[in-house]
């Protein structure tokens, strides 16, 4: 039974009959019951299914970057995540059916126009530690200025874990390093970096793949 809370010109909670009322993104809406289907799902629905779960199973576990990143993109219609798969569906995903796998190179995380630095650089030292080095830049200009905080994201495939920090350091300080767990030892890890401004809100970077990188105890 559906409720209305607000008169008969209110919007309506749960199911009434063949459609559900719920409130959406700040809108009243009501949707159809989905409809089962009894045709099997062809290939190409198959093959975008797995390439679906891929991306949203990567993203999933770094939301608070992807919100933070895509959010100067998102509105009514689309949130900071649902962008954030659009593009790396279309993007960021490799491979010959039905073995796709990210191409994580080409992933984003972050989409703006904030200034990235030019050659930045990652090292590993010992005790589990990758040393994240950048250029400061020039001047201080509207897409780029000292405050700027840098955001690092660690991934490794082999474990499928992350290692994230959000505002890490300021683009001034032009290095950061960052502790990883020890069950990083002796894999290869994904880096990747972005900035996002102090005083401007909202105005972020694009995210930027460093590169793979041995963890060395």
């Amino acid at each position: 039974m559906g409720i209305i809370r607000q008169g008969i010109l209110g919007g309506f909670r749960k199911k009434t009959g063949s459609v559900v009322g719920a409130y959406w993104r700040k809108l009243d809406v009501i949707r159809g019951l989905p409809r089962k289907s009894s045709k099997p799902p062809t290939i190409a629905q198959l093959n975008q299914q797995i390439k679906f779960a891929l991306v949203t199973g990567f993203l999933s576990w770094i939301s608070n970057l992807v919100d933070k990143g895509f959010k100067g993109k998102a509105s009514s219609s689309a949130s900071a995540m649902n962008l954030a798969v659009a593009y790396n569906l279309k993007n960021a995903i490799t491979g010959t059916a039905p073995n796709f796998t990210i191409d994580y190179p080409e992933l984003m995380f972050n989409r703006g126009r904030l200034e990235l630095p030019e050659d930045p650089d990652v090292t590993s030292a010992i005790g589990a530690e990758l040393v994240f080095n950048w250029p400061v830049g020039g001047p201080d200009e509207r897409f780029l200025d000292a405050t700027d905080q840098i955001s690092i994201l660690v991934y490794d495939p082999t474990i499928d874990k992350f290692a994230k920090v959000v505002n890490a350091a300021p683009r001034s300080a032009g290095t950061y390093t960052l502790s990883v767990p020890p069950t990083f030892v002796g894999h290869g890890v994904h880096c990747y970096i972005s900035f996002s401004s102090v005083k401007t809100k909202g105005l972020v970077s694009d995210s930027h793949y460093i590169g793979l990188i041995t963890v060395i105890a």
